[in-house]
């Protein structure tokens, strides 16, 4: 007897993904000192992914605490909510107050966007999704998935490697009505670079003015100037009482990319609509996860409203912030030791995990090929993968490559 044919015997091999097919490539390199710079976590001096230290008490207290297994509600644990809350606005935010801010739970950032997505295809299915160019690769990816079509406005000049602040305000000022326009407000990734206050107060009044829909991506927090400073463009839109959508991620912040703590939240215009949000909110994540994860969340919201903890968990925070300042400057500094004549010293300029190295396509194939140094075929780099041990080798392989 033959066997029937095979439902999935038309399904194409997709492509790798572009940063993890280049860390499978990394992986399988045999080289010791190899260096995988396309990796977008956090890493510590010694090149690890760190559990930070008020993680594992809050996890020990959590566990001892913990009394049931049973399903979280929808939204999340209520504590979780309301220091998310606090911590996006600040804690004496008048639209808190007001109950005109939605948050629920999200399994990580990626998780909190598509949940975003999904709502706003149903309410907005013909509107188009801008995005930066250049901006993260899962961002298009995502937007598509849900069913929109995305285009991209003007942001990082590659010449002066700084911003192209005009022809982002131009572009975004001509979009169609009720248009989605994505916002990274710190960190900029992949770039590094950001908005200056002034700038985020001429792009609020452009979308006072306007009818478009705002979601700001504010993955990083703490990571850029601090975790004040970098929530302004965030409250700048709330306090302008600008209705948007924010999606935020403990996975940097807390270094628990592996657990997914994410959120999505929702800047409305009245009490009302907010409960009418949240019920169509909880509709779609029903029809997508069901209910969310509970353990990061509950390690998040523990630190954060312990005030002996939430001291400690922003005195690790501030360490890893300096430690990527840190690698900025001696980056920069050992490369100018070694002869490099062409001037990198945009990279302590900005800010984040991210910056692009400015190489063209055959420099970046030669690195990686020649040295195992590892970068995104557009010469992204992670530079929270640098530290002391191999920062000489990184500059060397480049100072070879890109010459002195």
């Amino acid at each position: 007897m033959s066997a029937s044919p095979s439902p999935f015997a038309d399904v194409p091999l997709a492509p790798a993904d572009p940063i993890l097919g280049l860390t499978e490539a990394y992986n399988a390199d045999p080289r010791p000192e190899k260096v995988n710079l396309g990796v977008g976590v956090y890493q510590d001096e010694s090149g690890k992914v760190p559990v930070l230290n008020v993680v594992r008490e809050a996890e020990e207290r959590w566990h001892d605490r913990e009394e049931t297994k049973s399903y979280l509600s929808q939204v999340g644990p209520p504590s979780y909510i309301t220091e998310v809350q606090k911590l996006l606005l600040g804690p004496d935010s008048l639209l808190l107050n007001d109950g005109r801010v939605v948050t629920v739970q999200a399994p990580g950032g990626t998780g909190a966007l598509r949940v975003g997505a999904d709502f706003l295809k149903k309410y907005y299915p013909e509107s188009t999704v801008w995005v930066s160019s250049p901006t993260w690769e899962n961002h298009c990816a995502l937007f598509e998935a849900a069913g929109f079509r995305t285009e991209s406005y003007p942001y990082y000049n590659p010449e002066t490697h700084d911003l192209d602040f005009e022809g982002m305000k131009r572009t975004i000022r001509g979009l169609p009505s009720q248009s989605i326009v994505l916002l990274h407000v710190c960190c900029h990734n992949p770039s590094g670079v950001d908005l200056s206050r002034d700038q985020w107060r001429e792009m609020v009044e452009i979308f006072r003015t306007s009818d478009l829909i705002p979601f700001i991506d504010f993955a990083y927090q703490g990571f850029g100037e601090g975790i004040e400073p970098d929530a302004f463009a965030v409250r700048a839109f709330a306090e302008a009482e600008i209705p948007c959508l924010i999606s935020s991620s403990f996975s940097k912040s807390f270094s628990l990319y592996r657990e997914r703590v994410g959120a999505l939240s929702f800047i409305t215009t009245s009490r009302e609509e907010a409960e009418r949000v949240l019920s169509q909110v909880k509709r779609t994540i029903r029809t997508n996860y069901s209910n969310p994860p509970s353990h990061g969340a509950q390690v998040v919201a523990l630190v954060l409203s312990d005030p002996a903890l939430r001291a400690r968990w922003e005195e690790e925070l501030a360490g890893m912030r300096n430690r990527i300042q840190e690698m900025r400057h001696l980056f920069v500094e050992t490369l100018r030791e070694k002869g490099v004549k062409r001037d990198f010293s945009f990279i302590e300029r900005q800010k984040g995990m991210f910056s692009f190295a400015g190489l063209p396509l055959e420099d970046v194939r030669q690195l990686r090929d020649r040295y195992g140094l590892y970068m995104t075929d557009s010469s992204r780099m992670c530079v929270a993968a640098m530290n002391e041990r191999n920062i000489g080798y990184i500059c060397d392989a480049l100072a070879e490559v890109v010459g002195t």
